[in-house]
């Protein structure tokens, strides 16, 4: 039997499921879709913050309410808030003094050692948390949930307003983890922040998932563009029209019977691309189908 580092087992509760879900550890799983589709809510119940009305969540074969398995997930909220006049290094000690006991100030000092390399926040270990940048603001989130060597951690909009060397960073950072054998589950907006770090991808729709695959996969989809001299009265078979002319999937068949189509109701092709398709195309086509 397979362990599994977390499970969510037909899960329902306020505009949610069913949900089921399992991770490996080691693995990170993107949860994306719209505002609203219950990407947050699912990931509070997994971190046992949210007691659905059915079904059931475990972490490592023990149900999520166990006090051994709530040492073992790490959860990121969207939006942190720290203690304005406490500075990084105060912050991460207070949740350290939590896991440790307020006795053990040695063990302490050692986890925050640890989540300040973990996440490169040394440097900024003496600034007051209402001094951070967003980037800074979002690894001391990281870094409390890491704190500790969590197995599963749930991030929530981790990448969330931050630019592109700072998402890079942070990617690594958690790239790194996962390597280790840390299971990741984490929500986007965004698709796109998501493209270079998640192994599996699943879509949430009004508290459901309504597709789910491997990343490779589903960026290995493919889609013919064709663009017109004029726009047709009405697009072949399995095709739609588009700002320059027409594209269609290229799923169970070749560019060239793509091609044959337009052709026999005599399009006036001028040039034609194939392209793959983007997390976020996924996510909207996935959205507009339902």
């Amino acid at each position: 039997m397979t362990d599994y580092a977390l499970t969510l087992t037909d899960i329902r509760g306020h505009r949610l499921g069913p949900v089921s879900l399992a991770l490996l550890p080691g693995e990170i799983a993107g949860l994306v879709g719209p505002a609203g589709a219950g990407k947050t809510r699912l990931l509070r119940v997994a971190a046992g913050a949210v007691k659905p009305r059915t079904g059931e969540v475990r972490v490592w074969g023990m149900r999520v309410t166990d006090p051994a398995a709530r040492r073992l997930i790490g959860y990121a909220g969207d939006n942190p808030v720290f203690p304005r006049a406490l500075t990084v290094h105060e912050v991460l000690t207070y949740y350290a003094r939590l896991h440790c006991g307020m006795s053990n100030e040695r063990n302490a000092r050692g986890l925050v050692r640890e989540a300040l390399e973990i996440t490169g926040l040394a440097a900024a270990a003496k600034l007051r948390a209402d001094s951070l940048g967003r980037a800074d603001l979002h690894r001391l989130n990281f870094a409390q949930a890491a704190l500790a060597g969590r197995r599963v951690l749930l991030l929530d909009e981790t990448f969330s307003g931050l630019d592109a060397f700072a998402r890079r960073d942070l990617r690594g950072r958690i790239a790194r983890l996962a390597a280790e054998g840390v299971a990741v589950l984490i929500t986007a907006r965004d698709p796109a922040a998501l493209e270079r770090l998640a192994a599996r991808v699943l879509v949430l729709r009004d508290g459901r998932i309504v597709r789910a695959g491997p990343l490779a996969t589903l960026l290995g989809e493919r889609v013919l563009e064709v663009i017109l001299d004029a726009p047709p009265a009405e697009p072949p078979p399995g095709f739609r029209v588009t700002a320059a002319g027409l594209e269609a999937p290229l799923a169970g068949r070749t560019v060239e019977a793509a091609l044959a189509l337009c052709r026999a109701h005599r399009l006036p092709v001028r040039a034609s691309r194939v392209r793959v398709k983007s997390l976020e195309e996924i996510v909207l086509e996935t959205h507009d189908a339902h």
